[in-house]
């Protein structure tokens, strides 16, 4: 199945997006007001257009409503930015992601019920594309030649499967780090649910599917163990 994405805004952050989830083989409409910055991101995806991201009908007339995810990178209007979020919330797109440019943005958006807001300091490309593909990603840190570091809720069909059993390793070339657990805890008289690390997994350590997995690998293994078992 091949993901679809919207990417509204052009500028440095949104073209990173752009090319870095076409570059992985999703399906991205590219889109800002500014018909040069289309051009320049125009052979690299699927489809680009030039036009005003608060206009519903043309959104509609694009198939933005049916689009995995839209991200909006518009980082120099914040009314648009805005206007945008509304209308996108408007066509039910199923998961948006905006960007703010200060905290007061950040929470001007959550209040508009943007449950995904970016921050400046979260503006790596290659990172918010990984993490649009894979929805259950938690972090993600590059490495060099194709490897990378992240940490992913368990996949529905590794769930209660002991590590030895899914053959992270012999099946996949990858390394389970360590794994992050909830267990319940008695705080001030209450029972909590307190997240702890399990140290160095073992073969017979049997997965939860609430669990936290932090794997080491290739990119392409890591996509590959995500998209057989999920």
């Amino acid at each position: 199945m091949i993901n679809k994405f919207a990417v509204i805004g052009l500028g440095k952050f949104g073209t990173s997006i752009a090319k870095s989830l076409a570059e992985r083989g999703a399906e991205v409409l590219a889109m800002d007001v500014d018909l040069a910055k289309v051009e320049q991101v125009k052979d690299t995806v699927a489809f680009a257009v030039a036009m005003d991201s608060t206009d519903l009908k043309g959104l509609k007339a694009q198939g933005v409503g049916e689009m995995d995810a839209a991200v909006i990178a518009i980082g120099d209007n914040f009314e648009s930015l805005l206007l945008t979020a509304a209308t996108l919330q408007e066509l039910e797109v199923k998961r948006i992601i905006a960007r703010a440019g200060s905290i007061q943005q950040k929470l001007i958006l959550q209040k508009l019920g943007i449950k995904e807001v970016l921050s400046p300091e979260d503006e790596v490309g290659k990172t918010v594309a990984e993490m649009l593909l894979h929805p259950n990603m938690k972090t993600f840190l590059p490495l060099p030649d194709d490897y990378e570091i992240v940490e992913i809720k368990t996949p529905k069909k590794a769930a209660n499967k002991s590590v030895l059993e899914i053959g992270l390793r012999e099946k996949y070339n990858l390394n389970l780090i360590t794994i992050k657990r909830l267990f319940e805890e008695v705080s001030e008289g209450q029972t909590v649910m307190v997240e702890h690390i399990l140290g160095v997994p073992k073969g017979d350590t049997l997965l939860y599917e609430s669990d936290i997995i932090i794997l080491l690998g290739k990119t392409k293994d890591v996509d590959r163990f995500v998209a057989v078992n999920r």
